[in-house]
């Protein structure tokens, strides 16, 4: 196959780095088309980018000029394009969440089970970044015995028009996934506590929070949401085994020796902490595609990831610990 020719549905700020990204650094494929439901401002991406716009998304997904879709929508729109894609048969790479209930994902679960092939991925980018990658390896090698605990924490410089439930569904969501990803197991309960509000929290919102998520084995993982934390973007994972800690390298940024001091700079926000992790996302998506099969998170993954989420949300509404309960992972999933 040549150029694999990519429609992007949504054509806000993440749409339009994936654009760049696509056109600008990758191999193998060039987003061609673009829509979105504000069809002036998707014109004007349009041009910016050189590509055909569409008035609506679903005559895009047909058109035989499209071999594959990415949905980067609104969370609420992504089940109606992604089911699209989906009936027109082409591959889909949707950015998280899958949807916004749990109910939806599996909807997408089972509409893509009665295609008869997996074409679906959702944007899980941190099982992409080389420092997770890393510890994925080392955790499977065994060396270093079983994972027993997991120390992580998720923090933000500065974050506003943000609320107390964004802090599960929006940005511990990354490590529902990755977590489970990394050690291979699905949870079993989740809990989420709140400890002393910093000042710096807008009007209304609880930051930091801690979410407990406890694993079928019995892994016990800790992970802290701090969207305030005033210093910096900085994300951390700790992985305890029976003969050995395992913990997430920091990004590759040079000590400076300055006023009498040795610093180290850290990432300022997640585009400049995951760039390479985008990048390695998309090309193997695109080298995927073109070979005809998924390897990335799948449908299923959305799914999980979604019920997740629900649970420790309602967990962190009503203070208690929350039983997690999954459908049973079709056999179509199972790789």
């Amino acid at each position: 196959m040549e150029d694999l020719r990519i429609g992007l549905v949504g054509t806000g700020m993440i749409g339009r780095t994936h654009i760049e990204r696509i056109n600008n650094k990758l191999q193998g494929a060039k987003v061609i088309a673009c829509a979105d439901a504000n069809i002036d401002f998707c014109k004007s991406v349009a041009a910016k980018y050189g590509l055909k716009a569409y008035d609506k998304g679903e005559d895009m997904i047909a058109s035989d000029d499209i071999d594959a879709v990415i949905v980067t929508t609104l969370d609420p729109f992504h089940e109606e394009y992604v089911m699209a894609a989906i009936k027109a048969g082409k591959y889909i790479f949707c950015e998280k969440p899958l949807a916004p209930e749990a109910d939806a994902c599996k909807r997408i679960v089972d509409a893509e089970i009665a295609g008869g092939k997996q074409l679906v991925q959702v944007g899980f980018m941190r099982r992409y970044d080389p420092g997770y990658r890393q510890l994925k390896q080392l955790i499977t090698s065994g060396t270093y015995g079983l994972p027993l605990m997991l120390h992580c924490a998720h923090r933000n410089k500065e974050i506003h028009n943000f609320t107390t439930d964004m802090s599960v569904e929006n940005s511990l969501i990354h490590e529902i996934d990755v977590l489970r990803w990394l050690i291979g197991e699905d949870y079993a309960t989740a809990e989420v506590v709140f400890p002393k509000s910093t000042r710096n929290a807008e009007e209304g919102l609880r930051d930091p929070q801690v979410m407990y998520l406890t694993t079928k084995s019995g892994v016990r993982i800790d992970v802290e949401s701090f969207v305030n934390c005033h210093y910096g973007y900085d994300i951390k994972c700790e992985v305890v085994c029976e003969e050995g800690v395992l913990n997430l390298p920091e990004p590759a940024n040079a000590m400076l020796r300055t006023n009498a001091a040795r610093v180290t700079p850290i990432c300022n926000d997640w585009s400049e902490r995951f760039v390479d992790a985008y990048n390695i996302e998309f090309q193997e998506w695109i080298n995927a595609c073109k070979a005809g099969r998924v390897d990335g998170p799948s449908a299923w993954d959305g799914y999980v990831g979604q019920v997740t989420a629900k649970a420790a949300s309602k967990a962190r509404d009503t203070q208690t610990k929350v039983e997690i309960k999954y459908d049973e992972m079709p056999d179509f999933y199972k790789k």
